[in-house]
C-alpha cells in the first residue's frame, strides 16, 4: 500500500512539474509610472522571454511550476531580478529604476520598432522628459523654440508681421521636412503654414527627429528629415496638469492636460488658450508679434479590448484669429498712411484613428486613418487668399519582431485636395493629388557589433507617375563606448504652390501648378556619425561626443520665377540644390551640472541653370551652448547662448551675425513649480542692426527675416500637477 501511495505522489509531483504557466506583467518607470515599451523579461537559464508592447505589457508562456528567476531589463534602467512562484495569482507591475542621468535612452516609435534608441540603425534625435519641459517653459504656446535650439535645425520666419514660420533641417527649405503628430501627416501643403505656431507642447511625451531621407515609412516630403510629435498616453495613475504663462510682450498661455486609464478604457484631454497683444519693441511701426487669439481642444479615447487588441480615436480642433501689420492700424488708429495689415483666420479640424491587434507573440497588425480639414483666409490691403484643404491618410501595417530581426510592411493611401475661393483674376490654384504607396523595412542584428536596416518603398502619384525609394542604414558598435551609424536613401517632393517663397508674398499673383509642366523634385542623401561616451576623472565627469557628416542633393528644384504680366510661376529649374556639412555635439556632466555644446557647419548651394549661389537664409556657422544646474525635484537653472553667422538673403544682400542669450529658473515643489525665463536678454533684433522692409509704410515690401524681431522678452508662470 505504501508503495502505491508513493508512486501516486511521485506521479502527481511529475504532473505538477510538467504544468505550464504564464507570466503577465506591466513594466513601468519607477518615477513617472509611464510604461516602458521595449523593456524585456527573460526566464533565467532558458531562452524564454518577451518584449513589452507600447503599454509596457509582456507575456511569457510555458513557465514550469515552482520558483523561477525572472530578469527584467531596459536600456538606461537598473536591471531587476525577481524570484517568482508559479502559478501566480495575478498580473504583476514591475517598476524599474533609472540607472543614471546621462544614459538618456528611450524607445523610438518613428521607426515602427520597439527597440531602444541605442539599438536602431537609423539616427534618431529626441527631446523628452525634463528637457521637453525645460524648453516648454521658454515658449509654452508653440514648439518653435523647442526645435530651433537643436543643432542642424532652424525655424525660419516667413512673414515679417504675422510670425508665420517653417522648420529647416540642414539648410533645406521647410517644405522638405515632414511634420507628423503621432505618425500622422497633419501639417502638409496648405496646412503646414501655421503648424509650428498652433502646437502647444504640454501634451507631448517626446519629440523625435530624423535628419536626412526618411521616406521608406512616410513617403514623399521627408527629404530633409521628419519631426514626429508624440502625445502623452493614459496611465493607471491620474495625470492632471495645468500651465499658466504670461510674457512682458503681452502674451498669455493657459493649458491643461488630463489623462488616465480605467482598466478597459483610457482618456486624454488637452485644451489651451493662447493669445498676445500687438507688440512692437522697435520704431518701425510694424508688429514683431501679431495680435492673436487661439483655442485648441484635443480629446482622445483609448479602448483596450484585450491584452492583444486596442484602439484609440482622437479629435483635434484649432481656431485662431491673427492680425499683424501696422501697429497704429491694429490699435484702431489707422488712416490712409497707416493702413497695412496681414490677417490670418484659420480653422483646423482633424481626426485620428488607430487600431492595433497582436496576431501572435511578436507579430501585430496596425490600421490607422486620419482626416484633416484646414481652412485659412489671408487678407492684406487690396488682396485676399481664401482656401480650404481636405486631406486624408490611411495605412495598414504588419509588423513582426524577433530577437535578431524585425519586419515592417504595409500599404497606405494619401489624398490632398485644395480648393480656392477666387478673389481676383488669377486662375484658381485648385489641385487634387492622390498617392498610393507600399513599403517594407527590415532590421537585422547581424552580429553583436553590426545591425542593418534596409527599406524599400514604391509610390504611385496620380499625374506624376511611379517612384521607387530604397534606403539603407547601418549601426556599428565597435565597443561599449564607441558606435557609428551610416545611412542614405532617395526621396521626392510633389509640387504645390505652398512654399516658403510663396508664403512670404501671401500667394499673391502666383500661377497654379500644372502637372504637364511641373515635375517631382527628386533627391538622394547620405549621413555618417560617430558617437563616443566615457567617464573622466574616475567617472566624476561624464563625457560624450557625437560627430555627424551629412550630404543631400535635390535635382530639378521648384523655384519661384517671374512670369509675364507681373506674375509669378513655380518652375522646376535646370539645376540642383545641395547641402553638405557637419554637426558636432558635446555633452559634459558633473554632479548637478550639465553642459551641452553644439556646432553646425552648413554649406547649402543652389545651382540654377548653371549659375551657382548660396541657398538664401542659411547660416553657415551656428553654435549652441546650454549650461544646466539641476537639483532633482527642487531647482532647474539654465543659461543659453546661440550664435548665428551671416546669411545670404534673397535680395542679394547679406544679413548680420548675432547672438541670442537666455536665462531660465524653475523652483519645484511636489505638486507645482514656478518658472521665469529671460529670453534674448541681449535684445538681438533685426530691427536694431538691419531693416525689415523697403518702400513706404502704407505699401511696404518686406525683406527676408533672418533674426528675431521681438527682442528681449520675459515670461514666467505656474505649472500644477495634481
Amino acid at each position: 500500500m505504501g508503495k502505491i501511495i508513493s508512486t501516486l505522489l511521485m506521479l502527481c509531483m511529475a504532473q505538477m512539474g510538467m504544468a505550464q504557466h504564464t507570466l503577465n506583467a506591466t513594466i513601468k518607470d519607477a518615477d513617472s509610472k509611464e510604461p516602458l515599451a521595449g523593456a524585456t523579461a527573460i526566464l533565467a537559464g532558458t531562452n524564454k522571454g518577451a518584449t513589452a508592447d507600447e503599454n509596457g505589457l509582456i507575456t511569457i508562456t510555458g513557465i514550469p511550476s515552482g520558483k523561477q528567476v525572472v530578469i527584467f531589463r531596459f536600456v538606461g534602467y537598473a536591471e531587476r531580478t525577481d524570484t517568482l512562484t508559479f502559478p501566480l495569482s495575478e498580473a504583476l507591475t514591475i517598476l524599474l529604476e533609472h540607472e543614471g542621468e546621462e544614459i538618456e535612452e528611450v524607445v523610438i516609435s518613428s521607426t515602427r520598432s520597439n527597440r531602444s534608441i541605442s539599438d536602431i540603425p537609423t539616427r534618431v534625435e529626441f527631446i523628452a522628459g525634463e528637457e521637453l519641459e525645460e524648453k516648454g517653459n521658454m515658449k509654452p504656446g508653440d514648439i518653435r523654440m523647442m526645435l530651433n535650439e537643436s543643432t542642424g535645425i532652424q525655424t525660419q520666419q516667413v512673414s515679417a508681421t504675422s510670425a508665420n514660420s517653417s522648420i529647416r533641417i540642414q539648410g533645406l527649405d521647410g517644405r522638405y521636412t515632414q511634420i507628423l503628430k503621432d505618425g500622422f501627416p497633419l501639417y502638409a501643403g496648405f496646412s503646414g503654414g501655421l503648424g509650428l505656431l498652433q502646437t502647444p507642447p504640454l501634451d507631448l511625451k517626446q519629440v523625435e527627429v530624423i535628419k536626412g531621407s526618411a521616406s521608406t515609412l512616410y513617403g514623399g516630403g521627408a527629404i530633409a528629415g521628419l519631426v514626429n510629435l508624440i502625445s502623452r498616453t493614459p496611465t493607471e495613475e491620474r495625470d492632471l496638469r495645468f500651465l499658466v504663462n504670461g510674457t512682458s510682450a503681452g502674451g498669455l498661455d493657459l493649458s491643461g492636460f488630463y489623462g488616465q486609464r480605467f482598466e478597459k478604457v483610457g482618456l486624454t484631454v488637452f485644451a489651451s488658450r493662447n493669445s498676445n497683444r500687438a507688440y512692437d519693441p522697435s520704431n518701425t511701426g510694424f508688429t514683431a508679434i501679431p495680435k492673436f487669439e487661439r483655442y485648441v481642444i484635443n480629446p482622445k479615447l483609448f479602448l483596450y479590448f484585450s491584452p492583444r487588441t486596442k484602439m484609440n480615436f482622437g479629435v483635434n480642433y484649432i481656431t485662431e484669429d491673427r492680425t499683424g501689420g501696422d501697429i497704429e492700424y491694429i490699435k484702431g488708429r489707422g488712416d490712409n498712411t497707416r493702413r497695412y495689415f496681414e490677417k490670418n483666420k484659420t480653422d483646423r479640424f482633424s481626426t485620428q484613428l488607430a487600431f492595433d491587434h497582436q496576431l501572435s507573440e511578436g507579430s501585430s497588425l496596425t490600421v490607422k486613418n486620419s482626416v484633416n480639414f484646414f481652412n485659412r483666409k489671408i487678407s492684406i490691403p487690396d488682396y485676399v487668399f481664401d482656401g480650404k484643404q481636405l486631406s486624408s491618410y490611411t495605412e495598414a501595417t504588419y509588423s513582426r519582431q524577433r530577437e535578431n530581426m524585425d519586419w515592417v510592411m504595409g500599404l497606405n493611401v494619401y489624398t490632398d485636395n485644395f480648393k480656392e475661393k477666387q478673389t481676383d483674376t488669377i486662375p484658381k490654384r485648385d489641385y487634387d493629388q492622390n498617392t498610393v504607396g507600399a513599403f517594407v523595412q527590415n532590421t537585422w542584428k547581424a552580429t553583436e557589433w553590426l545591425q542593418l536596416e534596409t527599406g524599400l518603398r514604391g509610390d504611385y502619384i496620380v499625374d506624376y507617375g511611379f517612384v521607387v525609394l530604397p534606403r539603407l542604414s547601418a549601426l556599428f558598435k565597435f565597443s561599449p563606448k564607441v558606435s557609428s551609424r551610416l545611412g542614405g536613401g532617395l526621396g521626392y517632393k510633389t509640387p504645390t504652390i505652398f512654399t516658403e517663397e510663396t508664403e512670404r508674398i501671401q500667394y499673391k499673383s502666383v500661377l497654379p501648378i500644372n502637372a504637364d509642366e511641373n515635375e517631382l523634385e527628386r533627391s538622394y542623401g547620405v549621413n555618417l556619425d560617430v558617437n563616443y561616451r566615457t567617464g573622466l576623472f574616475d567617472d566624476k565627469i561624464s563625457f560624450s561626443i557625437n560627430q555627424l557628416f551629412f550630404y543631400t542633393r535635390i535635382n530639378d528644384p521648384l523655384l519661384l520665377n517671374n512670369a509675364p504680366g507681373n506674375l509669378f510661376r513655380l518652375e522646376n529649374v535646370d539645376g540642383y540644390i545641395n547641402t553638405k556639412g557637419w554637426e558636432t555635439n558635446v555633452k559634459l556632466g558633473y554632479g548637478d551640472f550639465k553642459l551641452f555644446v553644439g556646432y553646425t557647419f552648413t554649406d547649402a548651394q543652389l545651382n540654377e541653370n548653371g549659375m551657382k549661389r548660396e541657398n538664401p537664409l542659411t547660416a553657415r556657422h551656428r553654435l549652441n551652448n546650454v549650461l544646466m544646474y539641476e537639483v532633482e525635484e527642487k531647482w532647474k537653472i539654465g543659461l543659453e547662448a546661440y550664435y548665428y553667422s551671416k546669411q545670404e538673403l534673397s535680395d542679394g544682400t547679406t544679413g548680420k551675425p548675432y547672438w541670442i542669450c537666455g536665462f531660465m529658473v524653475e523652483k519645484i515643489w511636489e505638486r507645482f513649480s514656478l518658472f521665469v525665463n529671460f529670453e534674448n536678454f541681449l535684445d538681438a533684433r533685426q530691427t536694431r542692426f538691419d531693416t525689415i522692409y523697403t518702400g513706404t509704410v502704407s505699401q511696404p515690401v518686406f525683406r527676408d527675416i533672418y533674426a528675431p524681431l521681438d527682442g528681449f522678452v520675459v515670461n514666467g508662470g505656474l505649472k500644477l500637477r495634481l
